[in-house]
């Protein structure tokens, strides 16, 4: 299916808005589709790759001593949801997945499964999403 495939799937999911996804070393966007406008997808990148920073560096959001586990990063706001997905390592990068979800179309734990099944498509080359 490849990254924008893989991308594009997402816009599939009940009241999704948008997705970017981000090479967390670089904070640039590779993939982006859909979007409200306010920020072009470098500019999405770059702020959210603060942030995954932010989580990932910190041991107090960590559950265990290597400080590797932390999945997923869920921003609540009052229009909707900003659900960032680590993907890992696929094709050489740290990347991360960026989802804006409208709070009064979309369910954020049918999105969580969709977007985690997503992501394990594409880290692993799956095609049977």
């Amino acid at each position: 299916m490849g990254i924008n495939g893989c991308v594009e799937q997402i816009m599939t999911i009940p009241g999704a808005r948008g997705a970017t996804l981000v090479d967390c070393s670089t904070g640039l966007a590779v993939a982006a589709v859909g979007g409200s406008g306010v920020l072009d997808r470098h500019e999405d990148a770059a702020g959210t790759t603060d942030v995954v920073r932010v989580v990932l560096a910190s041991p107090a959001l960590s559950a265990s001593p290597a400080g590797d586990d932390v999945q997923e990063i869920i921003v609540s706001g009052e229009f909707g949801y900003h659900l960032l997905v680590c993907v890992g390592r696929a094709f050489g990068a740290q990347l991360f997945l960026h989802v804006v979800l409208d709070r009064d179309s979309g369910n954020l734990a049918l999105a969580r499964l969709r977007v985690r099944e997503i992501v394990d498509l594409l880290a692993g080359g799956r095609d049977d999403v």
